[in-house]
């Protein structure tokens, strides 16, 4: 397990972007941090109230946007438009190639999220989207999937064999997973504390995990967490 402590991220701050890029993105590029298997971006934003990312292009990748604080307005090419409350995940599928926007929709208050891309499967899908909300509660002492290409009834579908999972640990919940032989985990605490297999993670801070095992997390107090199942 290698763990990469969050002072050691990358951060970007500007006058209406505060951003930790966990991969090599846009200007900043490491040639020993460019993806964990298929995942190849993992941003935690804050955007300024009535900011955001004017409209700008992708293609063959699927992102994956987890709104974890605030209301995130979304404008695509393909008609598509709407707002990601806090606690909902949004996939896109770039494919063939898509254009869109996300901007605050709150003109003062700011909002909060992670987004991450995963290399598709296959190239050449159309163009899509797919969004759907999670409350507290069905996260809460559990691994709960939220966007998966493993079957995962409930979650989005993203068209790569990895799954998203969210966690809400109060203090002393034990939670059991493990790394099957040819997979890897990525784990990321969003807030709080806790163990993994006995290392002590707290916010910012990542786990990348290629051995198969077990792997035991402990709410060392209250903590949100979010955790990558990935070939």
């Amino acid at each position: 397990m290698k763990i990469i402590r969050a002072k050691d991220r990358y951060h970007l701050e500007s006058d209406w972007l505060s951003a930790y890029w966990l991969f090599s993105f846009d200007h900043y590029y490491d040639p020993a941090n460019v993806q964990f298997g298929p995942l190849r971006v993992f941003n935690h934003d804050w955007i300024r109230g009535g900011a955001g990312f004017p409209t700008h292009s992708h293609r063959e990748m699927e992102i994956v946007t987890y709104v974890l604080e605030g209301v995130l307005a979304h404008r695509d090419s393909t008609g598509g438009e709407g707002l990601i409350q806090a606690g909902e995940v949004q996939r896109m599928t770039a494919g063939t190639g898509i254009a869109h926007s996300e901007i605050n929709a709150d003109p003062e208050a700011p909002v909060r999220l992670l987004q991450m891309w995963v290399l598709p499967s296959q190239r050449g899908l159309p163009p899509s989207y797919e969004q759907r909300q999670f409350t507290r509660e069905q996260r809460t002492g559990r691994l709960l999937p939220i966007a998966s290409g493993q079957g995962h009834p409930g979650a989005v579908h993203v068209h790569q064999g990895t799954t998203f999972y969210v966690g809400h640990l109060r203090t002393g919940d034990h939670i059991e997973t493990r790394i099957d032989a040819g997979r890897r985990g990525y784990l990321y605490p969003i807030e709080g504390e806790l163990l993994v297999n006995g290392e002590r993670l707290t916010a910012g801070d990542q786990a990348r995990i290629e051995t198969p095992g077990p792997l035991a997390l402990v709410g060392q107090e209250e903590s949100e967490l979010l955790f990558i199942d990935l070939p």
